[in-house]
């Protein structure tokens, strides 16, 4: 789960982190208001869940309230890697004399937190990363044993110098690596951590991510969630019991099994097909959720052709077939289905759905090459 800029840091500083005081307004002429409050010299930054803002112009300078009031405007009517701007951040304007950088994440291999330092923090992080990547220091932290103190107090030295401004740096990277493991975060990102002319060290952005299998553990983060991060597929999906994620392809996907749906969201791209969905609707398989999974899918528009993917084990293949045949009584479905059906009771669900004129595979290569052809064919995206 993603949050805002404007709510990690709210949290960074409920755990002591450095910021500096700002507003969110959802409108441009609040902007003005917030500005002089805040000094009128100020920055505006967009609040999407998407990185890059600076680049596409959702980070604007502001020297008056009424600019703050232009500006806002200028950046509320942005779409931002396919997010409208609907709310903007104000805050002072800051002289920065050196931008540090400053991540935590999982290393999942290696079951270890790694945190990330560098003296060139900004914008183009991401490209320092790719093409020197040793400007980015990595020290790898122990789940079971924490921050080894004496181990990373070198390394913060050698990036931030021996003297008082390591002295501000050190607690900072303790309060942040305490928030990442306190809320279950997969990534805690501070990105410019910058040094200003008046000597201080100041979280000028932030970043947080959530482990959502861990949220029922944290509702105060759960009321943090924005409708924003979820398609409304993926909204409806979960309150059928589903595990869906939406994606850009045209073949939709019905699979019970997480690894099931993996290999076979594969095999779509193998064969030249694009899978517009991964969904699990779990080991049971019940034909209801059979039911409520066509009904999400054939509800995308994109969506040219249906695979569904069934083992039948705990529920049998001869209930799915029926259940498939009570969803094509109750919902239209115009688009062409492949059916594979393996597992128990599989010749008498494929009898049944055969003879109802449903196309019908055993093997699961031969049923995703028959979807990728009829996805080339299908309805369209404009059904």
């Amino acid at each position: 789960m993603r949050i805002h800029e404007y709510q990690a840091k709210e949290l960074f500083e409920s755990y002591g982190v450095p910021i500096h005081e700002h507003v969110v307004v959802s409108s441009a002429p609040e902007a003005g208001p917030a500005a002089e409050r805040l000094g009128s010299d100020t920055v505006i930054k967009a609040q999407v869940l998407a990185g890059g803002r600076g680049k596409a112009g959702g980070v604007k300078r502001a020297k008056t309230p009424a600019q703050a009031v232009e500006k806002a405007g200028e950046i509320l009517a942005l779409t931002i890697k396919d997010f409208p701007v609907e709310k903007v951040l104000v805050t002072p304007a800051s002289d920065i004399l050196q931008e540090y950088y400053i991540g935590f994440t999982l290393e999942r291999t290696k079951r270890e937190i790694l945190l990330m330092m560098s003296k060139a923090g900004g914008v183009d992080i991401e490209e320092l990363a790719k093409n020197q990547p040793e400007a980015i220091v990595k020290f790898p932290i122990s789940i079971s044993k924490g921050i080894e103190t004496e181990k990373l107090k070198p390394i913060v030295h050698d990036l931030f110098g021996t003297g008082r401004l390591s002295d501000q740096a050190f607690p900072v990277i303790e309060r942040l690596y305490k928030l990442f493991v306190e809320k279950d975060c997969s990534l805690v990102e501070v990105n410019p951590y910058a040094l200003e002319k008046g000597g201080g060290l100041f979280a000028l952005d932030a970043k947080v991510t959530f482990d959502d299998n861990a949220l029922y553990k944290h509702p105060d983060i759960e009321e943090m969630k924005n409708p924003e991060e979820y398609s409304r597929d993926e909204i409806e999906a979960k309150k059928q019991g589903l595990s869906f994620v939406s994606m850009d392809g045209c073949i939709g996907c019905i699979v019970n099994g997480a690894g099931l749906a993996m290999a076979t969201m594969d095999l779509i791209k193998y064969f030249g097909g694009q899978p517009a969905n991964f969904l699990d609707v779990g080991g049971s398989s019940s034909p209801d959720k059979v039911l409520n999974a066509l009904d999400i899918i054939v509800n995308n528009r994109k969506v040219t052709a249906i695979i569904i993917n069934i083992f039948g084990g705990i529920t049998r293949c001869d209930d799915i077939a029926n259940g498939i045949l009570m969803a094509m009584d109750r919902i239209e479905i115009d688009i062409p289905l492949v059916i594979r059906l393996i597992g128990t009771n599989e010749l008498e669900g494929r009898k049944i759905l055969t003879d109802a004129g449903f196309q019908v595979a055993e093997d699961l290569s031969s049923a995703v090459q028959k979807v990728v052809s009829l996805s080339k064919t299908g309805a369209g995206g404009d059904r």
